[in-house]
Protein backbone atom coordinates (compact mmCIF):
# COMPACT_ATOMS: atom_id res chain seq x y z
CA UNK A 1 0.00 0.00 0.00
CA UNK A 2 1.22 3.48 -0.87
CA UNK A 3 1.67 5.61 2.23
CA UNK A 4 -0.35 8.80 2.55
CA UNK A 5 2.63 10.84 3.79
CA UNK A 6 4.60 9.98 0.62
CA UNK A 7 1.82 11.40 -1.54
CA UNK A 8 1.45 14.45 0.73
CA UNK A 9 5.19 15.15 0.41
CA UNK A 10 5.00 14.89 -3.38
CA UNK A 11 2.06 17.31 -3.46
CA UNK A 12 3.85 19.75 -1.14
CA UNK A 13 6.89 19.61 -3.43
CA UNK A 14 4.70 20.45 -6.46
CA UNK A 15 2.96 23.25 -4.53
CA UNK A 16 6.20 25.14 -3.80
CA UNK A 17 6.08 28.56 -5.44
CA UNK A 18 2.41 28.22 -6.39
CA UNK A 19 -0.67 29.87 -4.89
CA UNK A 20 -2.42 26.51 -4.57
CA UNK A 21 -2.79 24.74 -1.24
CA UNK A 22 -3.43 21.15 -0.24
CA UNK A 23 -6.91 20.40 1.05
CA UNK A 24 -6.82 16.63 1.46
CA UNK A 25 -5.08 13.41 0.47
CA UNK A 26 -6.68 10.03 0.95
CA UNK A 27 -5.28 6.61 0.12
CA UNK A 28 -7.60 3.62 0.30
CA UNK A 29 -6.41 0.09 1.14
CA UNK A 30 -6.66 -0.81 -2.56
CA UNK A 31 -4.33 2.12 -3.46
CA UNK A 32 -6.93 4.55 -4.76
CA UNK A 33 -5.29 7.94 -4.24
CA UNK A 34 -7.45 11.08 -4.16
CA UNK A 35 -5.74 14.48 -3.97
CA UNK A 36 -7.73 17.69 -3.45
CA UNK A 37 -6.14 21.08 -4.00
CA UNK A 38 -7.61 24.57 -3.95
CA UNK A 39 -6.79 28.14 -4.94
CA UNK A 40 -8.37 31.45 -3.97
CA UNK A 41 -9.48 32.01 -7.58
CA UNK A 42 -10.42 28.44 -8.41
CA UNK A 43 -8.56 25.44 -9.75
CA UNK A 44 -7.67 25.01 -13.40
CA UNK A 45 -7.83 21.58 -15.03
CA UNK A 46 -4.39 22.07 -16.59
CA UNK A 47 -2.88 22.35 -13.12
CA UNK A 48 -4.66 19.19 -11.95
CA UNK A 49 -3.21 17.37 -14.97
CA UNK A 50 0.24 18.79 -14.23
CA UNK A 51 0.07 17.69 -10.58
CA UNK A 52 -1.20 14.26 -11.60
CA UNK A 53 1.72 13.80 -14.01
CA UNK A 54 4.14 15.05 -11.35
CA UNK A 55 2.90 12.45 -8.84
CA UNK A 56 2.88 9.67 -11.46
CA UNK A 57 6.47 10.49 -12.45
CA UNK A 58 7.59 9.86 -8.86
CA UNK A 59 5.55 6.75 -8.03
CA UNK A 60 6.29 3.42 -9.65
CA UNK A 61 3.39 1.34 -10.92
CA UNK A 62 5.88 -1.54 -11.15
CA UNK A 63 6.25 -1.54 -7.35
CA UNK A 64 2.62 -0.79 -6.50
CA UNK A 65 -0.29 -0.39 -8.89
CA UNK A 66 -2.55 2.52 -7.99
CA UNK A 67 -5.42 4.67 -9.21
CA UNK A 68 -4.85 8.43 -9.00
CA UNK A 69 -7.46 11.20 -8.98
CA UNK A 70 -6.43 14.85 -8.68
CA UNK A 71 -9.06 17.56 -8.44
CA UNK A 72 -10.28 20.63 -6.69
CA UNK A 73 -12.11 20.81 -3.41
CA UNK A 74 -15.68 20.67 -4.67
CA UNK A 75 -17.89 23.73 -4.48
CA UNK A 76 -20.56 23.14 -1.87
CA UNK A 77 -18.32 20.68 -0.03
CA UNK A 78 -17.42 21.31 3.62
CA UNK A 79 -14.24 23.24 4.31
CA UNK A 80 -11.38 21.03 5.49
CA UNK A 81 -8.48 23.44 6.05
CA UNK A 82 -8.04 26.95 7.48
CA UNK A 83 -7.01 28.40 4.11
CA UNK A 84 -10.49 27.66 2.75
CA UNK A 85 -12.00 29.74 5.57
CA UNK A 86 -9.53 32.57 4.90
CA UNK A 87 -10.28 32.53 1.16
CA UNK A 88 -14.04 32.77 1.78
CA UNK A 89 -14.00 35.72 4.21
CA UNK A 90 -16.62 38.18 2.97
CA UNK A 91 -18.68 35.48 1.23
CA UNK A 92 -21.89 33.78 2.24
CA UNK A 93 -21.46 30.39 3.91
CA UNK A 94 -23.62 27.79 5.58
CA UNK A 95 -22.69 26.46 9.01
CA UNK A 96 -24.11 23.42 10.79
CA UNK A 97 -23.30 23.52 14.49
CA UNK A 98 -22.80 20.39 16.55
CA UNK A 99 -25.98 21.25 18.47
CA UNK A 100 -27.95 21.04 15.20
CA UNK A 101 -28.43 24.71 14.26
CA UNK A 102 -28.08 25.50 10.57
CA UNK A 103 -26.99 29.08 10.01
CA UNK A 104 -26.41 31.09 6.88
CA UNK A 105 -24.40 34.28 6.91
CA UNK A 106 -21.28 36.07 5.79
CA UNK A 107 -17.95 34.72 6.94
CA UNK A 108 -16.62 37.83 8.68
CA UNK A 109 -13.20 36.61 9.87
CA UNK A 110 -11.13 33.46 10.30
CA UNK A 111 -7.92 32.62 12.13
CA UNK A 112 -6.28 29.50 13.52
CA UNK A 113 -8.55 29.37 16.59
CA UNK A 114 -12.00 30.44 15.43
CA UNK A 115 -14.13 32.14 12.79
CA UNK A 116 -16.85 34.80 12.94
CA UNK A 117 -20.16 34.54 11.15
CA UNK A 118 -22.26 37.66 10.51
CA UNK A 119 -25.91 36.58 10.57
CA UNK A 120 -29.02 38.66 9.83
CA UNK A 121 -31.86 37.87 12.19
CA UNK A 122 -35.21 39.37 13.07
CA UNK A 123 -35.18 40.51 16.68
CA UNK A 124 -37.71 42.38 18.69
CA UNK A 125 -36.13 45.10 20.75
CA UNK A 126 -37.69 46.47 23.88
CA UNK A 127 -40.28 49.17 23.16
CA UNK A 128 -40.71 48.13 19.51
CA UNK A 129 -43.94 46.65 18.21
CA UNK A 130 -42.37 44.62 15.45
CA UNK A 131 -39.11 42.73 15.11
CA UNK A 132 -36.42 44.37 12.98
CA UNK A 133 -33.60 42.89 10.97
CA UNK A 134 -30.33 43.11 12.87
CA UNK A 135 -26.90 41.79 12.03
CA UNK A 136 -25.19 39.83 14.74
CA UNK A 137 -21.63 38.51 14.60
CA UNK A 138 -21.32 35.06 16.11
CA UNK A 139 -17.91 33.58 16.97
CA UNK A 140 -17.33 29.83 16.57
CA UNK A 141 -14.46 27.54 17.45
CA UNK A 142 -13.86 24.97 14.72
CA UNK A 143 -14.68 22.13 17.12
CA UNK A 144 -18.18 23.60 17.66
CA UNK A 145 -19.29 22.99 14.07
CA UNK A 146 -20.00 19.89 12.04
CA UNK A 147 -19.30 21.73 8.80
CA UNK A 148 -18.92 25.07 7.09
CA UNK A 149 -19.34 25.33 3.35
CA UNK A 150 -19.70 27.94 0.64
CA UNK A 151 -23.35 28.83 0.19
CA UNK A 152 -24.58 28.56 -3.35
CA UNK A 153 -27.39 30.95 -4.13
CA UNK A 154 -29.39 31.14 -7.35
CA UNK A 155 -31.18 34.40 -6.59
Amino acid sequence: MIEKNIVENLVEEWLQGKDYFLVDVSVSPDDRIVVEIDHAEGVWIEDCVDLSRFIESRLSREEEDYELEVGSAGIGQPFKVLQQYVNHVGREVEVLTKDGRKLRGVLAAADADHFDLAVRQKKKTEGEKRPKWVEETMPFRYDEVKYTKYSISFK
